[in-house]
C-alpha cells in the first residue's frame, strides 16, 4: 500500500518537557488513521508538526514524498486542516469565507459544491455566528477541503457535540474517504475511532504505546469477550461459579447488572451456560472495546 504519511522518530520538547517522545508510523493512501489519547498525550502536537504548523525538535516527517520541513509551502497545496478550535470573519458569509479561502490556492472547489456536502446550501448568505454548534463543526471540516486535499487532517472534530451531530459528522468523514481522500483525526472518543478508523495508535505522555488495525487491537485486550446480563437477586453461589472462568463486574455500581469478562474463548459456552441457567432478564453477548484496552494499558479512563 502507498504510504502518504512517513513519521520516524518523531520529538517535540518544550524545556524540560517531551510532548512527543520518538514516536513513528505510518499512513496509507486512503485509510483514516486515528490517533488517540487523553488531554496531553501529544496527539495535536504530533498532528501540527505533520501539518507544518510546528517544527520537530528531532525526527523526520514526509507527507506526499515531500519532507514537510523543506518543502511546506508544496506540501499545504495538497493537504487540508480542521484545527482543534477555527476562528472566522464574523462578518463575512459562509460563502465568501470559502471563496477567500479558496483564493490562497491554485486549486480551488466551488462553495455550493461543499455547503451542499454538508447540507447548509440555504446558509451559504449567513454568517457563522448564525450556526449551530454541529453546523458550525461540519463547516470547519468542508472549510479544510476547498483546495480539494490529498490529505485532510481533523483534531477533535467531535468533540463537544451532541449523539445526533456527532454521528452526522461521522458520516460525512465517511464521505470524505469514499472520495478517495486519507484522513488523520485525533479523538478522545474510543466509540468513534472504534467506527471510523481502520488503523489506530494509542498515545500516553507522548509515546505510541500500541499501533495497528482496530479490530485486531481490540483482540489483544486481557479479556477481549463479554457477556452482560440483568439478574434481580443474583445469587452468590453462581457468582462464584462464573469468578472461576471469568472476571466479574457489577455495571456501574447497578447491583442487578452484571458484566462479565472472558480472557479465553472456550470459557465462553461454559459461562454462557451458567447465565442462561438463571434465566436473566436479558443477555448481550460481545467483544471489549477501545476503550478497554485503553483502560488496561494507562490504568486510567480517558477524561476530557
Amino acid at each position: 500500500m502507498e504510504k502518504v504519511i512517513k513519521v520516524k522518530n518523531l520529538i517535540k520538547k518544550y524545556d524540560k518537557l517531551i510532548a512527543v517522545n520518538n514516536i513513528s508510523f505510518d499512513v496509507f493512501k486512503g485509510e483514516i488513521f486515528g490517533l488517540l489519547g487523553e488531554n496531553g498525550a501529544g496527539k495535536t502536537t504530533t498532528l501540527e508538526m505533520i501539518e507544518g504548523l510546528r517544527r520537530p525538535t528531532a525526527g523526520k516527517i514526509e507527507v506526499l514524498g515531500c519532507d514537510i520541513i523543506e518543502h511546506r509551502d508544496a506540501v499545504k497545496e495538497r493537504i487540508g486542516v480542521q484545527l482543534q478550535s477555527s476562528a472566522y470573519y464574523q462578518f463575512l458569509t459562509l460563502t465568501e469565507i470559502l471563496d477567500l479561502f479558496g483564493s490562497f490556492y491554485s486549486k480551488q472547489l466551488s462553495a455550493d459544491k461543499l455547503l451542499s456536502m454538508v447540507d447548509l446550501k440555504d446558509k451559504s448568505n449567513s454568517f457563522i455566528g448564525s450556526l449551530s454548534g454541529g453546523q458550525r463543526q461540519r463547516f470547519s471540516i468542508v472549510a479544510s477541503l476547498v483546495n480539494d486535499p490529498e490529505v485532510v487532517f481533523l483534531d477533535e472534530p467531535t468533540t463537544g457535540l451532541d449523539p445526533l451531530a456527532r454521528r452526522n459528522l461521522w458520516d460525512l468523514i465517511t464521505e470524505i474517504k469514499n472520495q478517495g481522500k486519507t484522513v488523520i483525526l485525533t479523538t478522545h472518543y474510543m466509540e468513534e475511532a472504534e467506527i471510523l478508523c481502520d488503523r489506530v495508535a494509542i498515545m500516553n505522555n507522548g509515546k505510541i504505546l500500541v499501533m495497528g488495525d482496530t479490530h485486531k487491537l481490540i483482540d489483544q485486550a486481557k479479556y477481549p469477550y463479554t457477556v452482560s446480563f440483568i439478574k434481580e437477586g443474583m445469587p452468590k453461589s453462581q457468582i462464584q461459579k462464573l469468578e472461576k472462568l471469568s472476571l466479574v463486574e457489577n455495571l456501574f455500581g447497578k447491583n442487578n447488572h452484571f458484566i462479565v469478562r472472558i480472557a479465553k474463548k472456550e470459557n465462553s459456552n461454559s459461562v454462557k451456560k451458567i447465565i442462561e441457567s438463571l434465566n436473566p432478564e436479558t443477555v448481550t453477548q460481545g467483544r471489549a472495546s477501545l476503550e478497554d484496552l485503553f483502560i488496561e494499558l494507562t490504568g486510567s479512563k480517558i477524561e476530557e
